[in-house]
């Protein structure tokens, strides 16, 4: 059974129980209006739209995202943390589990059914607004990435909180403990958005016309450190050694993010770090990282910073790990 931790906070004060009665029978359904939203906006979300167990109307589900490379000094899993301190009513999605099972890499996007099986897992809606969130000790990471997915897929209400260390330090209700199983939903198998996709040939096609003359049409974004994309740091994963695609730009997702908080930094502070790197907002670009679960935090960035065209910013989910198996690809570069 879960148990709930009261912090001290202006909109709890006072309250018997996460939200009271008296604000369910005042309230009216609230929209969050951004892609990515601050604490405050989701608690206010939150309190405004209470679900009822005869209700069908939209809700607002927190869905937790942690995740930890698989070299972690301390051993800690994504679930482990779910179950230490989590949103209250939050769901977790296991990106470890939610994949493609048929590929040897590590973070492949599920086949249609599959996703549909998690959602409906998971007790999810179609019609439901979804808030991803990632753990305290990281800050922004794993989240950005099943925000990605969802969005792949055609969920249509998807938002990333800013981030779920802040929701504790301003004193929001978490609760600890086991997780009672959601209610099974009928959500639909989707359509994927592949538009949003990059593919290995293309990714290949690049790097091999890298440094010819008329080549520099579409940029390649890395977001693992620096020293695993000059080579001199070691990757996370056995038998993989560090290196970058040839004509990548190395973009550390840490240097998009606040020091002290791990929030992703304002829109006009990226804007003028993407610029700072060379990056030009009128071609293509590629987002990639390790297995393409930090890419998505450069592709979260893009879009808070408004910097290029929404319909030309992409995800390259086989990263690095694919990359590196394949035999000649790096003679590139």
């Amino acid at each position: 059974m879960a148990l709930l931790a009261r912090m001290r906070s202006p909109f709890l004060a006072g309250q018997p129980a996460l939200y009271s009665s008296r604000l369910m029978g005042q309230a009216r359904r609230v929209t969050l209006d951004s892609y990515i939203v601050t604490p405050k906006e989701l608690s206010n979300a939150l309190s405004k739209n209470v679900p009822t167990k005869i209700s069908t109307a939209p809700r607002v589900i927190p869905l937790c995202a942690s995740w930890f490379l698989p070299n972690d000094p301390q051993g800690r899993t994504g679930r482990q943390v779910f179950k230490e301190q989590r949103i209250p009513s939050a769901r977790f999605f296991d990106l470890d589990a939610i994949k493609d099972h048929g590929s040897p890499y590590p973070h492949m996007l599920p086949t249609a059914d599959d996703f549909a099986k998690a959602m409906q897992g998971m007790g999810i809606r179609k019609d439901d607004e979804i808030v991803v969130y990632d753990t305290k000790e990281l800050g922004i990471f794993s989240a950005p990435r099943v925000g990605w997915t969802l969005k792949v897929f055609g969920h249509p209400s998807v938002h990333i909180l800013n981030n779920f260390r802040l929701w504790i330090e301003q004193g929001y209700l978490t609760e600890s403990g086991e997780v009672d199983s959601a209610e099974s939903t009928d959500y639909p198998v989707p359509v994927i958005d592949s538009t949003k996709v990059v593919q290995f040939s293309e990714i290949k096609e690049i790097a091999k016309d890298y440094g010819k003359e008329g080549a520099e049409g579409t940029q390649i974004l890395d977001a693992r450190s620096k020293g695993r994309w000059t080579g001199t740091d070691p990757e996370p994963r056995p038998g993989l050694s560090s290196g970058h695609i040839p004509g990548s730009i190395s973009v550390p997702f840490t240097e998009l993010l606040d020091p002290s908080t791990g929030t992703l930094l304002p829109g006009a502070e990226l804007r003028k770090l993407f610029l700072s790197k060379g990056l030009d907002p009128e071609k293509s670009i590629i987002s990639s990282c390790g297995t393409g679960v930090s890419a998505a935090v450069i592709d979260a960035a893009l879009g808070e910073a408004e910097f290029g065209r929404t319909d030309d910013r992409r995800l390259y989910d086989g990263s690095w790990t694919y990359v590196f198996s394949i035999p000649g690809i790096l003679d590139y570069g």
